[in-house]
């Protein structure tokens, strides 16, 4: 327990850095999710293509490899990511703005992975709500893009609440590949530092890494189970 003590300023860094992470990636997954879903309820054969294209792709292929393609590959392609070092949001995470860009390639690559799951989980939640509803809104006129957002994904959203806090808890577990991507400052980067570079015991070091992710996701579990213990209670 020393350790945890004496390096505490390590520990909290990394799990602030890591916070950024999950909260970026996932905003962005859950942007990216609702456009690909949309477009696998689409009308046009060429939308859902293209969607069920997206989800086959990136729920069959490992974290890992899109997390090298993103940290390797976007560079090769004369790509920083820079279109991310956005004026007011790189003034609140300073580690858009930094010119390493590692922070950046694996926010894109961890939402780009989760937005799959995004999609899938929003889909069931989609496919939850009555026909009937959408029917109703075709025959007062509404177009897809209106009955879609005012009537189906308004109530998917109720639908699909668990599952999303399911695919986000994954995706802050996820985020422990960060530090192995160029990613300095995160858990996983502060677990390396202290164990590799500086000999510390390697026991005290995984407790010091395990309670900062059981801190993210361990509330969002509790907050789950009462939201599906209340939708259960309603049901009833």
């Amino acid at each position: 327990m020393g350790i945890l003590i004496d390096r505490f300023d390590t520990f909290a860094s990394g799990f602030w850095v890591t916070l950024q992470i999950c909260f970026l990636a996932g905003v962005g997954a859950l942007i990216i999710g609702t456009v690909v879903a949309v477009m696998r309820i689409s009308p046009l054969p060429p939308l859902r293509a293209v969607g069920t294209a997206y989800v086959t792709l990136f729920r069959n292929v490992p974290l890992t490899v899109v997390s090298f393609f993103a940290a390797f590959g976007l560079p090769q392609l004369g790509s920083s990511a820079n279109f991310l070092k956005v004026p007011v949001l790189d003034a609140i995470f300073s580690r858009l703005a930094i010119d390493l860009p590692y922070f950046r390639f694996f926010i894109i690559a961890l939402g780009f992975y989760t937005g799959a799951f995004v999609c899938e989980a929003l889909r069931s939640g989609v496919n939850a709500v009555s026909p009937g509803q959408a029917e109703a809104a075709r025959s007062l006129g509404l177009t897809f893009t209106q009955n879609v957002r005012y009537v189906v994904l308004p109530q998917a959203w109720k639908f699909a609440i668990v599952p999303l806090g399911s695919v986000i808890i994954a995706m802050i577990k996820n985020s422990a590949l960060s530090g192995f991507f160029g990613v300095s400052g995160s858990l996983s980067d502060a677990m390396n530092t202290l164990t590799s570079q500086e000999g510390l015991p390697l026991i005290p070091v995984f407790i010091g890494i395990s309670i900062g992710y059981l801190i993210m996701t361990v509330p969002l579990g509790i907050l789950l189970d009462q939201v599906e213990k209340r939708r259960a209670g309603a049901a009833r």
